[in-house]
């Protein structure tokens, strides 16, 4: 029993290491509410509902993407000259793409995108528009290209802020590629 006592002992650094390692600075996490609020991520990544004035957005699914229970199963039918067509929660997107859903940006440890990203891995993504920095394309409508120029911080205080976010489980499809 002595022995797992000194065990124990000796990993406590080691956990409280990693804990402090894994909490969030206020600071940033704040900076990186501030931005995604500003760069308009709950645009596409919340899904609306109708209000009392139209569409807007339900909070109460706030970053949880495109609604499990909300099935799409073909692209949409557009012609000239619309390029794409968007659903109505605004959370799937249909054009020579295929199908794109907006991704579940929440804590969920089952079903968010992120929960197996790295911050090198985000960072990556947003430069690259690649899954994890180095998967498959990420789909539009998603602005990848103007948030890539984003510098360091600013994408790392977005990270922390969306790790924090209260996780939603919501089980987003897989995008459906082109008809051929």
């Amino acid at each position: 029993m002595k022995h797992y006592v000194f065990g124990l002992a000796l990993l406590l650094p080691l956990v409280g290491t990693v804990a402090a390692q894994e909490a969030a600075n206020p600071d940033l996490v704040k900076r990186g509410e501030y931005l995604v609020n500003a760069m308009g991520c709950h645009d596409c990544h919340t899904p609306l509902k109708m209000g009392p004035n139209g569409p807007e957005p339900d909070m109460s699914r706030g970053l949880s993407g495109h609604p499990q229970e909300i099935k799409i199963t073909a692209p949409a039918v557009v012609s000239d000259p619309w390029i794409g067509a968007s659903s109505a929660t605004n959370t799937a997107h249909s054009g020579p793409w295929g199908v794109s859903f907006t991704a579940n940006l929440t804590s969920d440890p089952e079903t968010g995108v992120l929960r197996d990203y790295t911050e090198a891995q985000f960072l990556q993504m947003m430069r690259t528009g690649r899954k994890q920095g180095q998967g498959r394309a990420i789909l539009p409508p998603m602005p990848w290209p103007p948030f890539g120029k984003l510098n360091d911080d600013d994408l790392k205080a977005i990270f922390a802020y969306l790790k924090q976010v209260p996780p939603i489980k919501n089980k987003v499809p897989d995008p459906i590629p082109p008809k051929q």
